[in-house]
């Protein structure tokens, strides 16, 4: 547990205390539980621009979608996610926020450092507890370091400042903020944080009016083949449903929960979110998701649970219960894509990994990420790692991009 302490931020002056604030400095408080802040407080560093009543870029670092971690117990005591919030105050004034954990593992993470955690301890060191700031078990890119607009710089700062003397100040190896925009890597790695990118594939609508005219932009081999597989996936006696806000169920959930559980087990050996999570998600946050549900005779037997952004659907989960020849791919990233489309969205992110999603219309990008380490020594072995990984990410997504999935005079547009 990483003590209750409150950090001031001096504009580079670090100390940890509770020394006595002044105007003219930014106060980091730690907050063990989102019932110590206001929603709309919150939000309004989170979510700036869904003040015109529109969608946030991502529903991820909203309060509703944090607290529903919480309150489901998906995060907290005994999940190796302990939250740490962390909340910029100038006097009475909140003007940025952060969603922190203090981390036992490095599960649900995405962008992995169990190689470093190995290393670490080979060498005598004790790696956990570490602190991240991430939202948990979900590779999505987005702002991290939420801060209000008309305060950004003088935030973002104090939130990164703070972080650092925390972790510093209670002896932790590292601190890591993950799947953050590039902007906030640029900021932390001029603060002297180190940069790491590592990628992803994301679809994204170059103005198709219609599924047909994604494929038209593909080569004729892969159109083909994605023509195949959609018909391969839907030959079974049922149908397909695409589901949101007021058309989800609560036996929806039920049956979701059933797929949710199937791949859990298997990729990790016990799924990462409770049951009474998407009970939440069926509470508070049903118009933010797009669940897609394949039905036979038996009932339903696979889903994907796709979360809605402003310009983006980000595609979080699947599962089933019984084989159905390239249904994964189906609802994953067909039916994704078909929604996308109908819904003028600019693009699908479908989770992480996967090079199998470059011959579906998935093109690499880089993801960012920043990382502290405590250890001069080790802390350098990191930044030489880091170099080389990231030269060599940089030419693949170059060589992948350049035999992707598009005709060629498509790819030429493209870049």
């Amino acid at each position: 547990m990483i003590r209750a302490a409150q950090a001031t931020d001096r504009g580079g002056q670090q100390t940890l205390g509770p020394d006595i604030v002044t105007r003219s400095e930014i106060e980091i408080r730690v907050l063990g539980s989102l019932t110590q802040i206001d929603a709309a407080r919150w939000d309004a560093c989170a979510c700036p621009e869904a003040a015109d009543g529109g969608r946030p870029n991502d529903p991820f670092t909203t309060h509703r979608f944090l607290k529903a971690l919480e309150d489901s117990r998906s995060v907290g005591a005994g999940t190796g996610w302990q939250p740490q919030y962390l909340a910029a105050f100038d006097g009475d004034d909140l003007i940025g926020v952060a969603p922190m954990y203090a981390k036992s593992h490095s599960q649900g993470e995405y962008i992995f450092d169990h190689n470093w955690a190995h290393a670490f301890e080979r060498a005598g060191g004790r790696y956990y507890p570490k602190l991240q700031i991430a939202v948990p078990h979900t590779p999505a890119t987005g702002r991290r370091l939420l801060v209000r607009p008309d305060r950004a710089q003088i935030a973002q700062a104090a939130l990164i400042r703070g972080a650092v003397q925390l972790a510093a100040g209670n002896g932790v190896s590292s601190l890591h903020v993950t799947f953050c925009t590039g902007a906030e890597s640029e900021a932390g790695a001029q603060m002297g944080l180190l940069p790491r990118v590592t990628q992803q594939f994301h679809w994204e609508n170059r103005g198709y009016a219609d599924f047909d005219g994604f494929l038209a932009s593909l080569s004729s081999r892969k159109r083909k083949n994605i023509r195949k597989e959609r018909a391969e996936a839907n030959d079974f006696d049922g149908e397909i449903e695409v589901l949101t806000g007021d058309a989800l169920r609560p036996e929806h959930w039920d049956a979701f929960w059933e797929f949710y559980q199937d791949t859990g087990a298997r990729k990790w050996g016990t799924p990462y979110l409770t049951r009474r999570f998407f009970d939440e998600v069926q509470a508070h946050l049903r118009d933010d998701a797009v669940l897609i549900l394949a039905r036979g005779r038996g009932g339903y037997f696979a889903g994907a649970l796709n979360f809605l952004g402003r310009h983006t659907l980000f595609g979080r989960y699947w599962g089933c219960t019984r084989h159905q020849p390239c249904l994964h791919f189906e609802l994953c990233y067909y039916r994704a894509i078909d929604w996308a489309i109908e819904h003028g969205l600019a693009r699908v992110e479908a989770g992480a990994q996967g090079q199998h999603k470059l011959a579906r219309g998935y093109l690499p990008v880089p993801v960012h990420s920043l990382h502290w380490i405590g250890d001069p020594g080790f802390r350098e072995a990191i930044a030489r790692y880091l170099r080389a990984e990231r030269e060599a990410i940089e030419e693949e997504i170059e060589v992948l991009t350049e035999y992707g999935p598009f005709r060629k005079i498509q790819v030429e547009e493209q870049q």
